[in-house]
This record gives C-alpha cells, structure tokens and sequence, in this order.
C-alpha cells in the first residue's frame, strides 16, 4: 500500500532542483516570519530586557485593557480608519484608472513616456519623498507660491491638522499610482482580444468596450487587490507618518503604527507596544478573512 510518505518522497526525487529552489523561501520565512512570533509573548507581560522574555512578570490581558482604556484609543483607532479609508476611496481606485487610460491609448511611444514618469516616484527614497513634500508645503515652499499668486496666504500646511490627511493621500496617489498599475497592466493582457472585434463588429464603440469587456476581464484581479488591501486596512505606512507629523498635528495625524513606535522605542513600554501591536494585527485577519468570504460570495473570486 503506498502512503503519503512514500508519495513525497517519490516527488522529492522527481523534482529534486524545484524543492531546492523552495529551500531559501522557506527559511527566509521561517525565520524572520514565523520565529519572531514568538515575541508576541510580550503584549501578556510587563517585559523587562534584562529578565527576558520568559522571566518577566506575567499580567495577563492588562497590557490591553490599559490601551482600549486610554485617552488614546479612540483617537488613533479613528486617524487609522480614516486614513485607510480615503487611501481606498482615492488611491486603490487610480491605478485600475490609470491602467485603463493607457489601455485605451493608441500612441504607444506617449504610453510608455506615462508608464515611465508615474513608475519613477515608486524608486524614490522614502525620507526624499517626505523632504520635498516638506519643502513643497512650507510658508515659502511651491505650493504656497502658488496660493500666494492667487491671493491667498502661505502657511506651513504639515502644521495645519486639517491639511495632513489630504497631504498624505494625494502623496500616496503619486508615489504608488504607477507601480501598482503594472498588476492590471499585465491582467489586461490577458483579456482575449478576439471579444473586442466581435464587439466592433457588433458596433460597440471603446466605452462600451470598456465598461462590458475590459472592467469584468480585470474584476478576478481587482477582487484579490481589494481583498489584500483590506487585510492591510489598520496598517497605515508609519514611515511616512513619522517622517511628516508632529505633536501638532498628533489629532489627526497619529495613527496605531506611530502610536506603537512612540510607546515601544521612545517610551520603552515594550509590553504595551507589544500589546497594541498584536490588537492591530487581530483585527486585520479578522477583516482580511470577512472580505474574502464576502469576495467568494458576491463575485466568486478569493484569495482561498
């Protein structure tokens, strides 16, 4: 009787050079994915660095009722959310928009000039990106020129609470809008083009087109990006934050991510960092699984 051992060890030997090839894949994730888990240890006790993970005090779920229970909580758990829903609202939608318009576009060599120009952004470093956006909207910077020249007055707008969320999104729009058009880029490829000639010869014109071959082609993709963008919903990019915000604009700016760090690395309360932490990372599994399930309900399409 030939058993499942017997069965892998047999595919071991057939596909020896593929299960190498795994090897590194597995470690690296082993390692740095999987083993850190074990650091998760800390949200449950007040964690000392000099007794260590397993001898330090045990307090149980205190770490979290201290963080739902602060003046805090309400807070960031609102900037997150808002911000993470006006990135899906604005950002998510502009490279599927981006990625139609060169669709569409029959100069191929200005296509490729577009393609270039938004993937640039993409490259830049993460501290150049926050020091032009700096530069760009201090009280002399270009924006405000722009503002001043028709009348209005130049101010610091990072230092303006109501200006940093707008900031923030139009700058994720423009540092990722190319990179991320490139997934459905490559799913319109897959579109069988022989559907568009029965369309043309059935008299449908480019919207038409679009809206009746094009957009369900790329759907299955579009359903996946959403599902993965929403199990991403509470972790908002704290680079960016921590690089623009400051205690000024801490009421709409400070989000669980940059909480985290304040808390972890410049306060040294590892065990409530820790603790947040954790509660970020529940609770974006518990929304990467419910928009999967709904994804599978409603257009069939999942990530399992």
């Amino acid at each position: 009787m030939t058993t499942k051992k017997d069965i892998f060890v047999k595919d071991f030997l057939l596909n020896k050079s593929l299960y190498l090839m795994m090897l590194p894949v597995l470690i690296y994730y082993a390692v740095f994915h999987y083993a850190p888990m074990y650091g998760a240890i800390i949200a449950f006790k007040d964690f000392s660095p000099v007794k260590g993970i397993m001898a330090s005090d045990w307090v149980g779920l205190q770490n979290f009722k201290d963080f739902m229970n602060s003046f805090y909580f309400w807070r960031i758990l609102k900037n997150t959310l808002v911000l993470s829903l006006y990135s899906i609202l604005f950002e998510f939608p502009a490279p599927i928009l981006l990625a139609l318009f060169m669709n569409e576009l029959k100069n191929k060599f200005f296509g490729r000039f577009v393609q270039s120009v938004s993937y640039m952004p993409h490259f830049i470093s993460m501290v150049v990106i926050c020091g032009i956006l700096t530069d760009f909207t201090n009280s002399g910077g270009f924006i405000n020129s722009i503002i001043a020249h028709f009348g209005g007055d130049g101010q610091a707008l990072l230092q303006k609470p109501e200006y940093f969320r707008p900031i923030y999104v139009i700058s994720e729009i423009w540092q990722k809008i190319g990179w991320e058009s490139i997934i459905y880029m490559a799913a319109l490829m897959g579109i069988d083009q022989e559907q568009y000639e029965a369309s043309r010869i059935d008299g449908a014109g480019r919207l038409k087109q679009m809206l009746y071959i094009t957009l369900p082609g790329i759907a299955p993709t579009i359903a996946i990006m959403f599902i993965m963008r929403m199990g991403n919903l509470l972790n908002v990019g704290f680079e960016k934050i921590i690089l623009l915000y400051n205690p000024v604009t801490y009421s709409t700016a400070d989000v669980i991510s940059s909480f985290v760090y304040r808390k972890g690395l410049l306060e040294f309360n590892w065990g409530f960092s820790a603790s947040v932490g954790l509660f970020n990372s529940v609770i974006n599994l518990i929304l990467l699984v419910a928009a999967n399930q709904i994804s599978r309900k409603i257009s069939k399409n999942g990530l399992w």
